[in-house]
């Protein structure tokens, strides 16, 4: 029988209500302020219409009021790489200033990242830390210390003995395979008792996809015990195939979502908890860091990139990382800042 007890986790956890307010565009450091009401910004996220990505739009309406330009959203319909690639190479061909882009696979756009820099275009990335030809890439946090949190809810939920699997979006999606190899990392370090059962599974970021994948390994391993989910729709697709099994009480589900989309697999328990950052507070970071480079200027670690959780930034190369995680459980799901009416 899985135990309920995260307390400790959610106590160390950000506070999920101060993720609702937003910090205005604080400068980070002595560049030269330039007219920035020509600039450009576009959002190319990995796909539309998920709540997910269009909770950045608000930041880039308060950014674009505060500071002057202007911004649109363009993307694929699915998480397809290729179709993303268009969407960038329009981006360059329109003369952008900027393209801020959560990419489905980083190795792809590649090319397109540097004929963009090649144009003069600033290329600000989230979900890729392993991005080449950006200026900048930026995350809610260190990922192999998002994977560890993962696996020690888990280890917590699954009595730190059983078998477990790993659900990505794409073993392409950087930030998917650092979550889970972290996840597994920290497993093997401290859980001697537990195992990862399978090769990551991988969901294309489709809610039947993860329901009939899980579906597939509850039947080949029976004494199945966790299950974490990377992308926003792979817990509440494995909590369905728990759900419709009746094992809500024996096997755990957690990993990133939203409640939009898990909330009823909480309240259920079929989910036993969700982290998540606010994709808001990151584009907040995105347009500032981009504000810093057009004035000529550099983002150093200790900036304030003006989202909650990146007051004090840590650069690590190309890669800034804020501290700005958010663990949700039936108790605290109205907490979440993704919910809509």
């Amino acid at each position: 029988m899985k135990r309920k007890g995260l307390a400790t986790l959610l106590a160390v956890s950000l506070m999920a209500s101060a993720i609702l307010g937003c910090v205005i565009t604080v400068s980070a450091d002595e560049a030269s302020a330039v007219d920035l009401s020509d600039v450009t910004i576009v959002n190319i996220p990995k796909l539309l219409g998920v709540a997910w990505f269009d909770r950045m739009l608000p930041a880039l309406d308060e950014w674009t009021e505060a500071n002057g330009g202007s911004y649109y959203q363009s993307g694929p319909s699915t998480a397809d790489a290729a179709l993303q690639l268009q969407d960038v190479e329009d981006a360059i061909t329109e003369g952008v200033t900027a393209i801020h882009v959560v990419p489905n696979s980083t190795e792809t756009l590649e090319v397109a990242f540097q004929k963009a820099a090649d144009n003069g275009i600033i290329v600000i990335s989230h979900e890729a830390p392993g991005a080449q030809n950006v200026a900048y890439d930026v995350e809610a946090f260190q990922n192999k210390e998002y994977g560890a949190h993962f696996m020690k809810a888990l280890a917590e939920l699954m009595g730190e003995e059983g078998g477990y699997a790993i659900i990505v979006g794409s073993v392409q999606a950087q930030s998917h395979m650092e979550w889970a190899d972290g996840a597994v990392e920290y497993q093997k370090e401290n859980y001697p008792d537990m195992f990862l059962v399978a090769d990551y599974v991988e969901s294309g970021e489709d809610h039947d996809t993860a329901y009939n994948k899980t579906k597939e390994l509850l039947k080949t391993y029976p004494d199945l015990k966790g299950i974490i989910g990377c992308s926003v729709i792979d817990p509440a697709g494995a909590a369905l195939a728990i759900e419709e099994a009746g094992l809500e009480d024996t096997v755990s589900v957690i990993g990133t979502s939203i409640v939009d989309v898990a909330g009823n697999y909480l309240d259920s328990g079929a989910i036993d908890m969700i982290s998540l950052w606010d994709t808001k507070q990151t584009e907040m970071a995105m347009c500032e860091a981009t504000r810093i480079l057009l004035e000529g200027g550099e983002v150093q670690t200790g900036d304030n990139l003006g989202g909650i959780g990146y007051e004090s930034v840590v650069v690590d190369g190309k890669v800034i990382y804020g501290t700005a995680w958010v663990d949700i459980t039936a108790e605290n799901k109205d907490d979440d800042p993704y919910i809509t009416e």
